[in-house]
């Protein structure tokens, strides 16, 4: 697992490229503390911080191809990069490591493009063809590691991390409204966007082309969720996909440095743990716990421990721990994410990190398998008729306000406030924090005029609504969440929160392989009635008692909404009523009546309130030019 970086320009002697590089590398370290490397010429620089995974002694990066016209930095892991090499030596390709790395560079030379084809992986690298003086950059097919750029007047920048551009002499960081629009109702910026302008994420499946001064970006994988499968009998289902998942775990099982899963005790970690278990004599298990029981799971996560005997480490955490992480996150956060959970992601993986560099996860599970509630929320508005709408949204805000973790109330009424629009807007706006009326009225009059109140968010859904290649019903929004919700936020979170703390974190439920089959699953057997992941559990009821398969799913959340009434209230005001930094984009009495309403219980605003305050936080910590600037 790596950072990587690079640029290429005509502007810089080789003596002021390898300073660029130095300090893009400084700020990545935490990608890669242990080693460096950068490759330097007349038209192209690049360099990598390395967290040494596989060929611990000899896999210094970069590497050249077998004809040494090539040259490759990478960030992630191949797992069937032996089998691949085994191909590749029957051609005579000789190699000098025992790295990944080298066997995606020599590949390429091979089948120049094609070889994205053959990777099971997650990775984003940068291939540079000397002869060719050609950049070529890919991200894998869902997202798992990051990739960002930047071209303007004929200088390309790349990073792993936005914070590596910013550290490109003269580059300019003016806040993209439009991004802030998207990213209030998301909760996270959307690729290709950033929160700033000209600088851009590589999506999912793509990759991209530099040559001669032309940037070309192509998408190279897209998942199919059609024809369904239709001779199988549930039976076969389960059994080819139980082979899938122990052959995924296993091959993420490589690794010459010490390795652990993370267990919260559901049944996404759980069966990691268990095939895990098959694979490693002694599995280390991680898990952490809150001192606030309705968020807390590591009671859970110790009896499945106790029950597959792992060497199992639990550490609970108060809220003064979770609020004095708070501020060292910010100030890593690239740009505003308001997923909550990524604080106690984080400290999980600092507190896993303690004992291993690389641990498996169950996140993706939920994305493949359909495990949100919101998609059973989307088969149930079905049979609402409209004429009730109103009565039952009448009915549902009189129910108290609750602070606690999932409630009745906030899920009745995050449903009917958004019963109205359409199905696939509708999942988004379920999911996130401001529709489109409450950002206009957050939002000050010049932003809004600036906007033109256009609904970004809408057209957004639109546009790529028109590639959803599944017309099930609630499987659209399953659509829109590997697109949208998986990529953004929760690789998004899981990359940060386990790269701040220089460990490598493998999701197994994304092995492609798994991915493309269950998608052609007839959805049915995905989201049964009212049964999430209904064939995944049919795969672990032979491995998993009952009581962690059917467990009432919880989440990794975090106690918001009683924080700011009580541990965070004073930071809460000072930011909504007296930080003028960031108010120049909203409206100060908006601002003022959301916290309000939210401490005097009359209404649970615990999400819009968190979105509001990540963001200007971030704005005060990181913005360095006002959005309407030279416009």
């Amino acid at each position: 697992m790596c950072g990587i970086y690079g640029f290429k320009s005509q502007l810089f002697s080789q003596i002021e490229q390898k300073n660029i590089l130095t300090k893009m590398g400084k700020i990545l370290y935490h990608r890669g503390p242990d080693d460096s490397g950068e490759f330097i010429n007349q038209n192209l620089a690049m360099g990598m911080r390395r967290l040494s995974i596989i060929d611990v002694k000899k896999g210094k990066q970069p590497i050249y191809s077998n004809d040494k016209n090539l040259i490759i930095v990478f960030n992630g892991e191949i797992y069937n990069y032996k089998e691949i090499r085994r191909s590749l030596e029957k051609k005579g390709y000789k190699f000098r490591t025992n790295t990944d790395t080298e066997v995606i560079v020599n590949l390429y030379q091979d089948k120049g493009l094609k070889c994205l084809d053959e990777l099971n992986g997650m990775f984003s690298f940068a291939i540079y063809d000397i002869n060719k003086d050609e950049v070529f950059i890919a991200r894998d097919r869902f997202g798992i590691k990051p990739l960002y750029y930047s071209f303007q007047n004929n200088e390309f920048i790349f990073s792993s991390e936005l914070k590596g551009i910013t550290q490109y002499p003269n580059v300019e960081l003016i806040i993209n409204l439009k991004s802030l629009d998207l990213y209030l109702t998301m909760e996270s910026i959307p690729a290709p966007l950033t929160i700033y302008k000209n600088i851009f994420k590589l999506e999912q499946g793509c990759y991209l082309l530099l040559r001669k001064n032309k940037l070309k970006i192509e998408k190279w994988y897209s998942l199919n969720y059609q024809p369904k499968f239709k001779s199988l009998s549930i039976d076969g289902y389960i059994e080819k996909l139980d082979y899938l998942i122990d052959n995924s775990v296993k091959l993420r099982t490589i690794s010459d440095v010490p390795l652990g899963a993370f267990l919260s005790g559901g049944i996404d970690s759980s069966l990691i743990c268990y095939y895990l278990s098959r694979n490693v004599k002694k599995v280390n298990t991680f898990s952490i716990g809150f001192e606030d029981n309705t968020f807390d799971e590591s009671t859970y996560a110790e009896k499945t421990a106790d029950f597959f005997n792992t060497n199992h480490h639990k550490k609970i955490f108060s809220p003064t721990d979770l609020i004095q992480s708070l501020p060292s996150i910010i100030d890593q956060m690239d740009e505003p994410f308001a997923d909550a959970s990524l604080l106690p992601t984080y400290l999980l993986s600092k507190f896993t990190r303690e004992k291993v560099t690389v641990s498996l996860s169950g996140d993706g599970a939920d994305e493949v398998f359909g495990g949100y509630p919101t998609y059973y929320a989307r088969k149930l508005s079905n049979w609402i008729p409209k004429w009730s709408h109103k009565i039952l949204q009448n009915a549902v805000d009189k129910l108290p306000v609750s602070d606690d973790n999932i409630t009745f109330d906030f899920k009745a009424k995050t449903f009917m406030k958004h019963l109205d629009k359409h199905p696939d807007l509708r999942h988004i706006y379920w999911l996130g924090s401001f529709d489109y009326t409450q950002k206009r009225q957050v939002f000050g009059q010049k932003i809004n005029q600036e906007l033109f109140k256009k609904d970004y968010v809408q057209e957004l859904i639109k546009s790529h609504m028109i590639n959803c290649n599944t017309d099930q019903n609630w499987e659209r929004s399953l659509w829109l969440d590997m697109r949208f919700y998986l990529q953004d936020n929760m690789l998004t979170k899981v990359d940060r929160a386990s790269m701040m703390n220089s460990l490598e974190a493998r999701v197994p439920f994304l092995d492609h392989r798994i991915v493309e089959y269950v998608a052609r699953i007839p959805s049915r057997l995905k989201y049964k009635g009212s049964i999430s992941k209904y064939i995944l559990k049919k795969v672990a009821s032979n491995h998993l008692p009952n009581k962690i398969i059917n467990r009432k799913k919880k989440g990794f959340g975090i106690p918001i909404a009683k924080w700011i009434k009580n541990d965070l209230r004073g930071v809460f005001e000072d930011t909504f009523l007296n930080n003028t930094s960031s108010h120049e984009y909203f409206n100060s009495r908006a601002l003022e009546k959301l916290l309000m309403d939210h401490l005097s219980n009359k209404k649970d605003n615990r999400k819009q309130l968190w979105t509001l305050f990540i963001f200007m936080n971030w704005h005060q910590t990181h913005s360095k030019k006002h959005p309407l600037e030279n416009q």
